[in-house]
């Protein structure tokens, strides 16, 4: 739209918009590739449902016709609706001819002005193109959280059974505020902003000076430690992706008329487990709850160098099964090393005391974590694991004394990236049960909070 607007309409083509929009290499190739084609097939289609419904009073309308990638701004048909006098004539330069200002796309050259007289026109204008702007990014960006919610609401709205819905409200029984808690690792911080992973030893309340012995000891890079001068402990930053997954959870837990709380990791303690529902979001990298509440199974996070992380672990499997690999790895470019592929395992685990459940939705980076929960408040999602499930004999529990939906399990899932942080698909891999399994931490011990 950007190129539209400033007149170079003719170099919108689904080559260029494969490179700059989809960030496709100078391969690419649109007749084997037809993303350019498929996103602006669906962009269309929501620019007509937004027509029809909350841009039904808007006075200028934005399309994009049929085999051309150039938006065209135009009015209403009936301006009648909006009060509008007949069509009125601009003049674009003083030896072009007047045209219906209906008939013009916006697309003016630099130094080309519309009349004075006609400015408030472009009030309107500016506030749609803007909001459709937002739209169109979202869509291309593929980052449009709103979609699967969207979907959901149209099926509720047809008196379709909602699978999500359905899921969690197993999983959750009759907790109406259960918790979710993302991580928040442990940094030292220094004068000059930089941070120093701390990844074990006790620490402190955010802000307080690190005895120095203990940096020494427990920071992973000890070196740094020595140059850097006085240290202060920092647990106020989490990953984007689990920032987008406790998103996506509020907002489907909204629509079930839930509440839920959230928490960081460090701060969960033995009443929260004994009185809620958990979701814990992240790996045992960065989450320590989850390292201490992670059930054991045939599926296991783990980082062979402690002090070296950066991409390097991986989710082992002790007991592969047809075609499973025994270790999954992060994948990166091999030239540019942007990450690509993101592995994350999802656990739903019986919780420290009867009657609640511990969900774990972890990936080895931050945006697969972020995959994980999208797939788990995803249709297409819970139908695949539903599938899965049913077909390997992974059935309900009774753990509260009463029959249950809620199976016990890990699911691999695999999460597909674009430009190394956008979630473009996720891919269930394997499903393991955990029918009989408990978490290791009972509810004397299973505060991970060391402050």
């Amino acid at each position: 739209m950007n190129r539209s607007l400033e007149g170079a309409a003719d170099s919108i083509k689904e080559y260029t918009i494969g490179l700059e929009a989809f960030g496709r290499k100078a391969d690419f190739d649109p007749r084997t590739d037809t993303i350019v084609r498929v996103q602006t097939h669906r962009l269309r289609q929501k620019l007509k449902d937004y027509y029809q419904d909350e841009g039904s009073h808007d006075l200028v309308l934005v399309e994009i016709p049929k085999g051309q990638y150039c938006p065209v701004f135009r009015l209403r048909d009936d301006p009648s609706d909006h009060e509008i006098e007949s069509p009125k004539l601009v003049t674009l330069e003083e030896n072009e001819p007047e045209l219906p200002l209906r008939e013009v796309a916006l697309i003016a050259a630099p130094g080309q002005e519309v009349e004075k007289k006609q400015s408030w026109l472009l009030r309107p204008v500016n506030i749609v193109v803007f909001l459709l702007l937002a739209l169109a990014t979202g869509y291309f960006a593929g980052i449009f959280l709103a979609k699967p919610f969207a979907a959901r609401r149209v099926a509720k709205a047809a008196g379709a059974v909602d699978p999500v819905h359905a899921f969690w409200a197993a999983f959750l029984q009759d907790d109406r505020s259960p918790i979710i808690a993302y991580p928040n690792a442990v940094f030292l911080l220094d004068d000059s902003n930089d941070l120093l992973r701390f990844r074990q030893g006790a620490s402190d309340s955010r802000g307080a000076r690190v005895d120095e012995h203990l940096a020494q000891q427990f920071a992973s890079n000890p070196k740094l430690v020595n140059s850097a001068g006085p240290l202060y402990y920092e647990d106020g930053y989490t990953g984007t992706g689990e920032l987008q997954g406790v998103a996506m959870l509020t907002e489907l837990f909204g629509e079930m008329g839930i509440k839920p709380i959230i928490k960081t990791s460090r701060n969960i303690t033995p009443e929260d487990l004994q009185e809620h529902s958990v979701i814990l979001l992240g790996s045992p990298f960065q989450n320590v709850a989850v390292g201490k509440l992670f059930a054991d199974g045939d599926f296991a996070f783990d980082n062979p160098d402690s002090h070296r992380e950066q991409w390097r672990a991986m989710i082992l499997n002790a007991h592969p099964q047809d075609g499973e690999s025994g270790s999954y790895h992060t994948e990166r470019d091999p030239k540019t090393q942007v990450l690509e592929m993101d592995y994350s395992l999802i656990s739903i685990q019986t919780g420290v005391v009867p009657g609640h459940r511990i969900a774990v939705l972890g990936g080895l980076d931050t945006k697969g974590t972020e995959g994980a929960t999208k797939f788990m408040v995803t249709p297409d999602g819970i139908a695949s694991l539903t599938a899965a499930l049913t077909k390997k004999g992974i059935h309900g529990s009774k753990d509260t004394g009463r029959p249950e939906e809620m199976p016990y399990f890990q699911a691999l899932v695999r999460v597909q990236l674009d430009k190394g942080d956008q979630v473009l698909r996720t891919e269930l891999m394997s499903v393991h049960p955990l029918l009989g399994k408990s978490t290791p931490a009972g509810p004397a011990d299973a505060s991970p909070t060391s402050k």
